[in-house]
């Protein structure tokens, strides 16, 4: 069953899937019910609309939140959490939150958790599972990563649902990225295709934060947090030299978010390479030039990179990862070889440091603000999968939290729009000239 929802006025479809009529009371006591289909209607900036890949102007969207009627009996239920891709701050909230809110709330008869992704399903790799309790999970907080462990690559969804099956699973809580999200639709439609009654809730990962309908992905301040620490070792590094670079490479494979809003977080970055905004290293106002010039004036310069930036500048292999990611060319060893070129032939010092946090950055705890946002992003996912949701994800837009389709969030990558407000601040900090006006005219050939 699918819920009606969305505007008319908008094409884009927000209607959330149901496993059937919710008809048993909740247990839970104290607090304001959701109506079982009650909506927000979030008016979308032109900014907003354009970063989601969505229509301008208001959405319809299920507001998230603890429903009066459930359909499963919650005593019965039995839940699997499983955590996919790469590391990130705030994994082991988002499950501790999970487990805390099934067992003390809704008085849930198991959770176990999915050893090492994906693959804990498939009998051939021989991973036993976790059992997840309040006791187990008291302590997750204090530690990065994940404790069930991750894993990368597809595994085939008719044997993820066999394994569903054959362990009397009713919900799955599904926490990963864009690769993750298109695997759980798969899960969905096989369970669909079989009849069967078991809700799929994904909590959408990127350190990246570059899921489309996800305002800011868990982990992404903490990230940003570690970042600035990185940024600021390379400035000190760079004054201590005549004529210093330190360059520091942050992670961001086809968005640039930390590397942007770590360039605004701290004022000493004076040029920002993202995979959205094409630069040239050659020309009258290339990188290079505008780096020597900011050296004959300051004798010092920061460089923040992320890492899917340049990738014009060299041949593509073709190769992809586990999760079916293109292979990047490393942009960082091209960058500081032409600037060691370039300064060379103009006899001109310069001494580069090159600092790569990435997966210092990925692996810690979460902060703070992240802690909590896993929280609410758990509880959340508890009270939409004992109400008979599936097929979605939690998701905060504009301070609010919302069901989110899972084939909205899957439909594209969110990137950084170049052109907006927010990239215009972004230049505005750094003081360098906006290389994507010029990079047409100026295009490197690529390095082979």
């Amino acid at each position: 069953m699918t819920k009606s929802a969305g505007s008319k006025k908008n094409s884009l479809n927000t209607a959330i899937q149901i496993l059937g009529v919710a008809k048993i009371p909740t247990p839970l006591r104290y607090c304001r019910y959701i109506a079982q289909e009650e909506e927000l209607e979030l008016s979308l900036t032109e900014e907003e609309a354009d970063l989601l890949g969505a229509v301008r102007g208001p959405m319809r969207f299920e507001k998230a939140g603890p429903r009066g009627k459930l359909y499963f009996d919650s005593s019965k239920v039995k839940c699997a959490i499983v955590t996919c891709g790469g590391l990130c701050p705030g994994i082991n909230d988002v499950i501790r939150a999970i487990v805390m809110d099934a067992y003390h709330h809704y008085h849930a008869a198991s959770v176990i958790g999915i050893r090492y992704g994906l693959q804990g399903f498939i009998p051939k790799y021989g991973h036993d599972i976790m059992e997840l309790t309040p006791e187990k999970v008291s302590s997750f907080h204090v530690f990065g990563g994940t404790e069930l462990g991750s894993s990368r690559g597809p595994q085939p969804a008719d044997e993820i649902v066999d394994a569903l099956e054959r362990m009397n699973i009713n919900v799955l809580f599904m926490i990963g990225g864009d690769g993750t999200m298109k695997a759980a639709a798969n899960i969905v439609k096989e369970i669909k295709k079989r009849n069967s009654r078991i809700s799929i809730i994904g909590i959408p990962k990127t350190i990246d934060n570059d899921i489309n309908f996800v305002g800011k992905s868990f982990g992404f301040d903490t990230a940003v947090e570690k970042a600035t620490e990185a940024i600021a070792c390379a400035h000190v590094e760079a004054v201590g030299a005549y004529n210093g670079i330190g360059i520091v490479k942050l992670m961001g494979r086809e968005s640039g978010f930390i590397a942007a809003q770590a360039t605004l977080a701290l004022k000493e970055v004076n040029f920002v390479l993202v995979p959205e905004n094409r630069f040239s290293l050659d020309g009258p106002d290339g990188l290079l030039v505008q780096l020597e010039q900011r050296l004959r004036k300051r004798r010092h310069a920061v460089i923040v990179v992320a890492e899917g930036a340049g990738q014009h500048l060299c041949e593509a292999s073709g190769r992809t990862d586990a999760s079916g990611n293109p292979v990047l060319c490393d942009i960082c060893t091209i960058l500081i070889a032409r600037i060691k070129e370039y300064f060379k032939a103009r006899e001109m010092e310069a001494t580069i440091k090159f600092i790569d946090p990435s997966y210092i950055i990925r692996s810690v705890p979460a902060n703070a603000n992240d802690r909590v946002y896993s929280g609410f992003l758990g509880q959340n996912a508890v009270h939409a999968a004992m109400a008979g949701k599936t097929g979605m994800v939690v998701s905060r837009l504009q301070s609010r939290f919302v069901h989110v389709p899972l084939e909205l969030v899957t439909s594209k990558r969110k990137m950084l729009n170049v052109e907006s407000d927010y990239w215009r601040a972004v230049i505005e900090s750094t003081g360098q000239e906006d290389f994507g006006a010029l990079a047409a005219q100026y295009c490197d050939k690529p390095v082979a």
